[in-house]
């Protein structure tokens, strides 16, 4: 122990061993120590050094430390001080403040430390789901120390370390919970950690949002204040912001877990909005960019269509414009929020169309969009700010020809108003002054005007300009090509360039795709010697981008051209480039766009971002015109004049088939509208049915109701009446026989007579139908034969129980008869007694009635299932005929087909005859079959005698 107390005061009694004589001391204690107590010492004791003596501790006591960790789990404070130990060994942040003259190649080593480290501790994967499980410790000096040891970790080797936690079964679970700890210090590590561990890896992340991670992120920005909140709140969004960024499947998820409308209160502003924190200028620059993540130009239309809508929705664009015209907010800010709002409104009509009634608060009140523009062309204004403008001026136009035709609108004649200013004033102050960058910016803010966009363009030749006094106005489209054409006496030197470039933009996205422009331009007389000379001239590497400006707009004014100016037609042009440039020449002219080096910058992003005013060269939807325009121009300046007419030939023949195409369409659409009428019709005559029906099934319910009433009232009046009768009934009674039953006897009687004589007819019927089977059954074939048979013996079978029955009827009539006789005597001659004669012939009588009644029913019972039978039997015999109909038909077919083959083979005969004695008549030798059966039977002759 007192070796210990020497280690960690630095008290020590003889010689100072070396710190690595000591590290080495201490890692045998540690390991070789049964005391719990030692060991705890000695770890105290590495973890003390860790700091000053990093390399010894890391190669000497790393094995003891993770030793620790597995065996010394009952002891938190062991644990705690290995894996603090551990964390100074792996951790490259220097607490310490370094000396200014200290070499940074000290500081990487100390990195590359850290790094060897670290993958020594991750060879074994065991080792981080060790360290994993040790965070459902709950003991702060356990959980905090394995936090921060992950964090560490990552950010040495951050994609090993994933891999191991991605595979690790509930690894991410059990870093989710470290959000929901109660201590501040553990949730805002583990925040941290999270960080790390979702850099670059779209599964993780994916896993991270299903465990509820927005909700909880969202809550605990809440709860800090919001946008007003510490660092806590950094650490939130910065993680919202890995989970969200390039994935879309997290973007989906937050936007159907209605968390977009939890952004809203982020930027509700006051106000005064002076004295803002640094703090919170970074909490809402991060939301800023939050919002700008789920509607990048770079996602999926369909999902940033929708986030569009559903910030509109729920008044979140609203609250981003009140910023956009708040006072006092700072530059950064105020740039990146005109850079959100620029991404919410982009190919969103209905978002373009607020945006476009938003007003500034001034008196009077101005439109937004022309506040913005007056930023854009005031050259005092910050760079960045104006490339925000721009984009947001382009967000705004971009899919949007109601905006375009607005914008245009303001330089027309007719809708220009002296007493205030327009956007399009502001665009041809910006498209004229001396600041190169406001020409430019002008020049292809007025281009994302035309943009696909025919109409506009044709509108816009009508604008004319006043250059000074005394002279005629000239329009737009010549005061462009004239600035171009006087060069340096209109713009300062040193930014001729970029104006330029901002022209040549603008003249050939207005030209292109539109011959009536395209006819003005040429029109002057002046503009094609201009383009020529531009683009032979041998000029600097500074100029050669607007020679290659110059051909693409030269190669433009041919492929778009009519033929309606005789000087100018695609022929002459061409004839002229070959004089005059040649046709490589031109084609290598032209090829200077693409390969300067800020094309490809803008050709990636729609967003204007530039690190400097001077490389602010190109626009994004230009770079597409040029890749869309390139191939087609070189093709068209090396198109004969007779390949040119044959692609006019078929250019005509589709534009024929087109129409054509077209007229079925129509029709297409005209029959589509029609049955979707007759569905429609359909539809209501089903729903009329349905109606008519229930109307129908009420009906019969209610007339079902009254005949239950009627039927009850009948029952009711039967019964009084049966009453009545029973009474009357009791005095009319002879000698115990009531006359009532002697008429019902007789009745019956005469019913069996009737069922008898129809039997007999059926009976009739059959045996005339069994005997024409027996006969038909004897012709048929033997096959059908032995079930004829059967069916047969069954028919006689039944036929002998029907007339045995009819035999038991019979006498059983006989036998009634006999008996109703002698009830008729009975009544007729004996008078009433009190003898007891009477009474017993009396009950003689009924008891042999009912005897005979009885019988009667079973016969009537046993009749029924022989007619059963014989009806089973007669559908048997039904079918029998229809097989038997099949089958004759079946031999008068092949009957029919023998003679029709023995008619063919009569024909070849006489066909082969006929050939035969052609042949003989030709002096060939044929033999007869009559010769060919004579030399074979003379050929087996011989050859029996042979044997």
């Amino acid at each position: 122990m007192n070796f210990f107390r020497g280690v960690i005061t630095g008290q020590a009694a003889g010689p100072q061993p070396t710190g690595a004589e000591t590290i080495q001391k201490l890692c045998d204690r540690v390991a070789s120590s049964t005391l719990l107590e030692d060991r705890r010492d000695a770890v105290r004791a590495l973890k003390s050094l860790s700091k000053k003596y990093r390399m010894e501790v890391g190669t000497q006591a790393m094995d003891h430390l993770i030793n620790i960790l597995q065996t010394d789990r009952s002891d938190s404070e062991i644990l705690g001080y290995a894996l603090d130990t551990l964390y100074n060994i792996i951790c490259n942040d220097e607490e310490e403040e370094q000396d200014e003259s200290e070499d940074e190649n000290a500081q990487k080593q100390a990195d590359d430390l850290g790094a060897q480290f670290t993958e020594k501790l991750i060879q074994d994967p065991e080792h981080i789901t060790l360290l994993l499980t040790l965070l459902e410790e709950f003991d702060f000096h356990v959980r905090w120390p394995a936090v921060k040891l992950l964090t560490a970790l990552l950010k040495n080797q951050g994609v090993q370390v994933q891999g191991i936690i991605l595979v690790s079964p509930m690894g991410v679970s059990r870093l989710m919970d470290l959000l929901a700890d109660s201590r501040e210090v553990i949730r805002n590590d583990g925040l941290l950690l999270l960080q790390q561990l979702t850099k670059g890896n779209a599964a993780i992340q994916k896993i991270v949002a299903f465990e509820n991670a927005f909700e909880r992120l969202l809550d605990i920005i809440t709860e800090e204040g919001s946008s007003d909140g510490g660092i806590v709140v950094e650490d939130c969004l910065l993680l919202l912001l890995n989970l969200l960024k390039n994935n879309s499947s997290n973007q989906n998820f937050f936007k159907e877990g209605s968390y977009i409308q939890r952004m809203k209160p982020w930027f509700e502003v006051g106000d005064d909005n002076s004295g803002w924190s640094a703090q919170k200028v970074t909490n809402l620059h991060l939301m800023l960019q939050l919002v700008r993540v789920m509607v990048s130009p770079v996602n999926s239309p369909g999902a940033t269509a929708n986030c569009q809508k559903c910030m509109f929705q729920c008044d979140l664009l609203q609250q981003l414009c009140t910023i956009l015209m708040a006072t006092g907010v700072p530059a950064d800010i105020l740039t990146e929020t005109i850079n959100t709002v620029s991404e919410v409104i982009r190919g969103s009509q209905v978002n373009q169309d607020y945006f476009a009634s938003v007003n500034a608060p001034s008196n009077p009140p101005r439109p937004a969009i022309v506040v913005l523009l007056m930023s854009m062309v005031n050259e005092r204004q910050p760079f960045v700010l104006r490339c925000a403008v721009l984009y947001c001026f382009q967000c705004f136009l971009y899919k949007n020809q109601k905006g375009q035709g607005e914008i245009v609108a303001t330089l027309l004649p007719s809708t220009i108003d002296a007493n205030s200013i327009s956007a399009g004033q502001l665009l041809c102050g910006g498209l004229f002054s001396a600041d190169s960058l406001s020409n430019w910016c002008a020049a292809v803010a007025l281009a994302h005007a035309l943009q696909d966009n025919l109409t506009q363009k044709e509108q816009l030749l009508r604008v004319q300009l006043a250059t000074s006094l005394g002279k005629p106005p000239v329009s737009l489209l010549q005061q462009c090509t004239n600035i171009l054409s006087q060069g340096d006496k209109i713009v300062r030197r040193g930014s001729k360039v970029q104006t330029r470039v901002g022209l040549l933009m603008l003249l050939c996205t207005w030209i292109s795709n539109c011959p009536i422009a395209v006819t003005h331009f040429l029109h002057n007389q002046d503009n094609v010697p201009f383009l020529t000379a531009q683009i032979s001239e041998n000029l600097g590497e500074d100029e050669r981008l607007v020679q290659g400006l110059c051909a693409l707009l030269l190669g433009i004014c041919i492929f778009y051209n009519d033929n309606s100016l005789e000087n100018y037609t695609k022929e002459k042009l061409k004839q002229l480039i070959e004089k005059r440039i040649g046709k490589e020449n031109f084609v290598e002219k032209l090829g200077f766009i693409t390969k300067h080096e800020l094309y490809s910058r803008a050709a990636l992003k729609p967003q204007p971002v530039f690190p400097s005013p001077e490389q602010m060269l190109f626009d994004h939807e230009f770079t597409k015109l040029v890749k869309e325009l390139e191939g087609v121009i070189t093709k068209a300046v090396h198109k004969s004049s007779e390949e040119e007419k044959k692609e006019e030939e078929v250019k005509k023949t589709l534009e024929q088939h087109d129409n054509i195409i077209t007229q079925y369409k129509e029709l297409i659409r005209e029959q589509d509208a029609q049955i979707q009428e007759l569905k429609e019709q359909m539809t209501t005559m089903n729903t009329q049915n349905e109606q008519m029906q229930a109307t129908i099934t009420q009906q019969l319910s209610q007339i079902q109701q009254h005949k239950d009433q009627y039927n009850i009232l009948k029952l009711k009046l039967g019964k009084e009446n049966q009453s009545l009768s029973s009474s009357q009934g009791e005095s009319s009674q002879v000698n115990g026989l009531q006359t009532e039953e002697l008429s019902q006897l007789r009745e019956e009687l005469e019913e069996l007579r009737k069922q008898h004589a129809l039997l007999q007819t059926q009976l009739g019927d059959k045996d005339a139908l069994i005997d024409s089977l027996k006969s038909s059954a004897q012709t048929e074939s033997p096959a059908g034969g032995s079930d004829n048979t059967e069916l047969l013996q069954e028919l006689d079978a039944l036929k002998s129980q029907i007339q045995s029955q009819l035999a038991e009827i019979n006498q059983l009539k006989v036998e009634r008869q006999e008996l109703l006789r002698k009830a008729e005597a009975v009544s007729s001659d004996t008078a009433p007694t009190s003898d007891g004669t009477s009474d017993a012939t009396k009950a003689d009588l009924e008891s042999r009635l009912i005897a005979q009644t009885s019988e009667t029913e079973k016969l009537k019972e046993s009749r029924a299932e022989l007619e059963q039978q014989l009806a089973s039997a007669t559908s048997s015999v039904a079918i029998l005929q229809t097989e038997k109909t099949k089958l004759q038909s079946e031999l008068q077919e092949s009957k029919k087909e023998q003679d029709d083959l023995l008619m063919l083979l009569a024909d070849q005969d006489q066909k082969i005859t006929a050939l035969k004695q052609k042949l003989k008549d030709l002096g060939e030798m044929v033999e007869d079959e009559d010769d060919i059966d004579a030399r074979d039977q003379t050929s087996e002759e011989d050859d029996e005698d042979e044997d």
